[in-house]
């Protein structure tokens, strides 16, 4: 089983009369509790790739299944509901709500999205502030936390739902050496931890290393793809 595949997958954009092919024949499979990365320079298609996986943009053309659901056939009402239901997203500048609190923004997409009861929501944000390290943070917002504080958070708020899988683009993008191996080893052990896919689209080398498996992309296509551990096992 797959939790991501792609068969000749390709997106075109319009942009007046010039049609912009950002996505060309793609092919991909993702296994379930993998630890997945997305490379190449600006312009590639990463972000368009992670655009799609997340129902957040329709492919032109081709096959997107993510979970078993060909999401190409999925309308926006559909789409944001299979997103609430199945996915988790993290981002390079956070997108935290400045005036809620750390424990707040962790619970909003169990009241908006998911409509839990009261009780079975704090349980669930305090068991994601304890496996980030952040329970006496809680009161803050996010105009008092670093930025690893933040990233924190936002990974918290990801996982929230319990999603089978968590798109990060860029997440180590706006925070120093040290915070970022932090924060990807706890993406790591929230991996290890709850058993979510976690898909990047990174420039970040810690990332690509730390990744299982690597799918480098150059002008909308998919050049070669790296598999850490089979290098190591052949090492």
């Amino acid at each position: 089983m797959s939790v991501v595949s792609a068969q000749q997958l390709s997106k075109t954009y319009q942009s007046g009369d010039v049609a912009v092919q950002a996505i060309k024949d793609v092919n991909f499979t993702i296994k379930p509790s993998s630890f997945v990365s997305f490379v190449g320079p600006s312009g590639s298609g990463k972000s368009t790739l992670l655009n799609m996986i997340g129902c957040l943009d329709h492919p032109t053309s081709g096959v997107l299944k993510v979970l078993d659901q060909d999401v190409a056939k999925l309308d926006r009402h559909a789409a944001a509901k299979f997103r609430g239901d199945h996915i988790g997203f993290v981002f390079q500048d956070f997108n935290l709500i400045p005036v809620l609190t750390t424990f707040e923004n962790i619970e909003y997409p169990l009241m908006m999205v998911q409509n839990w009861p009261p009780q079975k929501r704090r349980e669930r944000v305090m068991e994601l502030l304890s496996a980030v390290r952040m329970e006496d943070q809680a009161r803050k917002r996010p105009d008092q936390l670093s930025g690893g504080q933040k990233q924190r958070v936002a990974i918290a708020r990801a996982l929230v739902t319990h999603p089978r899988l968590v798109l990060a683009d860029e997440p180590t993008a706006n925070l120093d050496h040290d915070t970022a191996y932090r924060i990807i080893e706890l993406m790591k052990s929230m991996r290890d931890e709850f058993g979510s896919t976690f898909i990047f689209s990174t420039h970040d080398p810690k990332i690509m290393k730390e990744a299982e498996e690597t799918f480098v992309l150059e002008d909308g296509y998919v050049r070669n793809q790296h598999n850490s551990r089979e290098a190591a096992a052949n090492a």
